[in-house]
């Protein structure tokens, strides 16, 4: 009886949660599944109120030694981390001694998202607690491939895709970002450290008269596909829409498309386009 005590408490997730939607959509699918789960909720990044009965924890970005302890304490063997996470400045880190050793064997490196992301997961996976993907719990969540709406992009919005790719592919190389806006062969914006909201508020700014534009979204090349996917929701196609764009193209199996069924009926409705691209 022991043992098998040990062996359900031993299989609770751990989920460190950031912004948006993603990380209470997958607490919802643990507790449809009975999938035992306790969150890690990142102060300043995660959503308030916290969904209600679930156990959880708030932690600061930077507490890497703090976020083990508490994985460990808890029984934690496999964790997962969804949300979007604002980089912060230095200034605003406050990092423990464990982060500090993080950021020393990086030195600049550790100033780009993906590299700190796998620093921090490798020091996890050292405590032996194995790592998943958001949708390694929630399958559906990723984007498939093809045109996923009723309207199909042109032969120009086709153009601006694939140059876009090349944006997305060239920022995601130098750790950069993971979106650009193109507009008849344009770059009107790419993403940095604002994030793809505020990049679809400047691209509205930015639009030049004439058909259209593209959000482009893609995987970093060196990106570990369990960290930090990128993403598009139903917010993504709101403000697409007020930027007057023409659609959205996604990297297919290698980005997450929240709330399928409402993105692709809201697109219709809108008449923007959404196609899933393979790489």
């Amino acid at each position: 009886m022991w043992r098998r005590r040990q062996r359900r408490i031993m299989s609770r997730l751990g989920l460190i949660a950031g912004g948006g939607s993603l990380p209470l959509k997958l607490i919802e699918t643990c507790k449809r599944t009975g999938r035992d789960i306790f969150v890690l909720a990142i102060e300043g990044q995660a959503e308030k109120p916290f969904s209600p009965g679930v156990p959880h924890h708030w932690i600061k970005l930077g507490e890497t030694g703090k976020t083990i302890s508490l994985l460990k304490s808890e029984a934690i063997d496999t964790l997962v981390l969804a949300g979007s996470v604002r980089r912060p400045s230095l200034s605003e880190l406050r990092p423990d001694w464990r982060t500090v050793r993080v950021f020393a064997k990086l030195g600049l490196a550790a100033l780009g998202d993906d590299a700190l992301l796998r620093a921090v997961a490798n020091e996890i996976r050292k405590e032996g607690i194995a790592l998943i993907g958001a949708h390694e719990i929630e399958p559906d969540l990723l984007t498939p491939e093809g045109f996923l709406t009723s309207r199909k992009p042109s032969p120009e919005n086709i153009a601006d895709m694939e140059y876009g790719i090349k944006i997305v592919r060239e920022l995601g190389r130098l750790d950069v970002g993971q979106a650009a806006v193109v507009q008849e062969g344009i770059a009107l914006g790419v993403e940095a450290v604002e994030g793809t909201d505020a990049l679809l508020k400047r691209a509205r700014d930015q639009r030049r008269k004439g058909s259209g534009g593209v959000l482009v979204k893609g995987c970093k090349p060196q990106q570990d596909k369990r960290l930090d996917l990128p993403a598009i929701g139903l917010r993504t196609l709101r403000l697409a829409h007020e930027a007057g764009l023409s659609g959205i193209a996604v990297e297919a199996g290698a980005s997450l498309l929240l709330d399928r069924e409402e993105v692709l009926s809201a697109a219709d409705k809108l008449g923007l386009f959404i196609v899933g691209f393979k790489a």
